[in-house]
This record gives structure tokens, C-alpha cells and sequence, in this order.
């Protein structure tokens, strides 16, 4: 049975931390799921890992229910975490329960992470009394990049974060189960991380959050771009010398070998043929 968002209030009061992972297809999901990962997020970076956009903005919300699909196949402890694209939740409230419907009856997820703070409060609102957990994600919101100038750590002065703490504040009042906070100072998290009552989680927000999130192919090493300062490589699994291999394998006739081969115990009349 997958986990709920109460286990991950249980995980906060317990000082358990949460471990989220960004993940978009199903042998990604099932590696996942079977080796212990809280929650797996289908995150509108795959417009940008998958799919080859420079940013998340292109990525639509039948490639989002696609992906979700896949992922929810393979997770069967891991909550799954679906990820509002750009413009299905900003234009209305009922876009908003319409598309986020969508991801619970069709893409079989658990929940929805949706970008923006106080300014989203009736949209939360709403989809809580849907009963569809809403993860509110504050800081960094890359659907804004046009708006925010580029992608900048968020709430360095005074005025900022206070701006900050108050939308922590207006998304938890309005029902929402989670925080996700990107790009904020260590020390700031942690003071949003102590007020709330709800699980906090970080992704270049320090290590005092409730819980932490990176995408699956940027901590493997499978991602060759760009790498934030906040992406730590857990392994390096950089196909390129796999990929050089198989071509040399293939030039020189040394693969297929009869090992990856099929053979008849008796084949010679095959050179009868024609």
C-alpha cells in the first residue's frame, strides 16, 4: 500500500526525513519503489531531462498524464506526487479541479504539487476540499523564470523573506499537506521548516527541511547538462561509454556472438533455400 500524507506527518513529528525523488518513466519508478523512496515526483522537469524544452513552460498536460500513468504502474509504496503544468491551474479554480481530477482518476496519482504562494490560496483551498492533497511549492518557482529574470535563490533580503514565511503561512492555512522550497538560504528553510506544521521539502533549500528532493537523473549522473550547485552525484552513470562500446562491438563484428544468438540443431537445409 502506497504512502499517505499522513505518514509523512508522522515522519516529521518523528524526525524522519522524508526522501523525494523526480522521476518520469516506469523502470526509473520501480527502481525507486523497490529500494525505499518516500515519494516519487512526476515533475514538469521532464520538459527540460525527457523532452528537450529549455525550460518547464512546453511541457503539456497530456504529456504530464502520460507520464504520470507510467509512474503510478510502477510505484507500490511510493506516493506519487503529479505536477501541475504550466497554465492548468493559473487561468481558473475549475481548470484547476478539472486537470488536477484528471491526475487522480486517469494518472492514478496521490496528490498534486502546484508553483505559487498566498496568490494560490483558493485554488489550494478548493482542491483540499476536493479531497486532493495539494503540495504547495514556494522559493524558485520555474514556471515563473519569464517573471523572477532567471533562475535566482529567492528570499535574500528581509523584505523577501518575510514575503517568503508569509506564503508558507497562506498555502498551510489553506490545506495544504506539504512545502516544497527551492533555492532558499539554509537558514531561512529552517525557520519555515520550525513554524509550519506541515512537512517541509527542500531542494536547494539546506539541510534543516523535513525532507529533500533531486531528480533521478541528476543525482546518477544520467543528466550531462547543466547541474545546479544543489545536485550532489550519487553515482555516475554517464551512458557514453556503454553507448561507444555497443558501436565499436557492432563495427567489428565481435557482437552478436553466438551467445546472443539463436541457432537450429540441424540448419543446413537453410542454404537449400532459393
Amino acid at each position: 500500500m502506497r504512502k499517505s500524507i499522513i505518514d509523512f506527518q508522522k515522519q516529521k513529528a518523528n524526525r524522519d526525513k522524508i526522501t523525494m525523488v523526480a522521476a518520469y518513466d516506469y523502470p526509473s519508478a520501480r527502481a525507486l519503489d523497490e529500494a525505499g523512496v518516500d515519494m516519487i515526483l512526476v515533475g514538469d522537469s521532464v520538459a527540460m531531462v525527457l523532452l528537450g524544452h529549455e525550460d518547464t513552460l512546453s511541457v503539456s498536460m497530456e504529456e504530464m498524464l502520460i507520464f504520470t500513468k507510467a509512474v503510478s504502474k510502477a510505484a507500490k509504496n511510493a506516493f506519487v506526487l503529479a505536477d501541475m503544468p504550466f497554465m492548468s491551474y493559473q487561468s481558473s479554480t475549475y481548470d484547476a479541479l478539472q486537470n488536477a481530477a484528471k491526475f487522480m482518476k486517469e494518472g492514478r496519482a496521490n496528490g498534486v504539487k502546484l508553483e505559487g504562494g498566498s496568490e494560490f490560496s483558493e485554488c489550494i483551498r478548493a482542491l483540499s476540499r476536493a479531497s486532493i492533497p495539494v503540495i504547495a511549492h514556494i522559493g524558485l518557482t520555474p514556471q515563473s523564470v519569464n517573471a523572477m529574470g532567471g533562475y535566482k535563490v529567492q528570499g535574500k533580503s528581509k523584505e523577501a523573506a518575510k514575503k517568503l514565511i508569509d506564503d508558507a503561512k497562506a498555502v498551510q492555512d489553506a490545506g495544504a499537506s506539504m512545502v516544497l522550497m527551492e533555492c532558499v538560504p539554509s537558514k531561512l528553510a529552517q525557520k519555515i521548516t520550525q513554524i509550519l506544521e506541515v512537512p517541509t521539502i527542500g531542494i536547494g533549500a539546506g539541510k534543516h527541511c523535513d525532507g529533500q528532493v533531486l531528480v533521478y537523473h541528476d543525482f546518477l549522473g544520467l543528466h550531462q547538462g547543466f547541474k545546479p550547485k544543489f545536485v550532489r552525484k550519487f553515482a555516475n552513470l554517464n551512458p557514453n561509454e556503454g553507448i561507444k562500446a555497443y558501436i565499436n562491438a557492432v563495427k567489428s563484428g565481435e557482437f552478436p556472438s553466438e551467445e546472443y544468438s539463436f541457432s537450429l540443431e540441424n540448419d543446413e537445409w537453410i542454404e537449400e533455400l532459393y
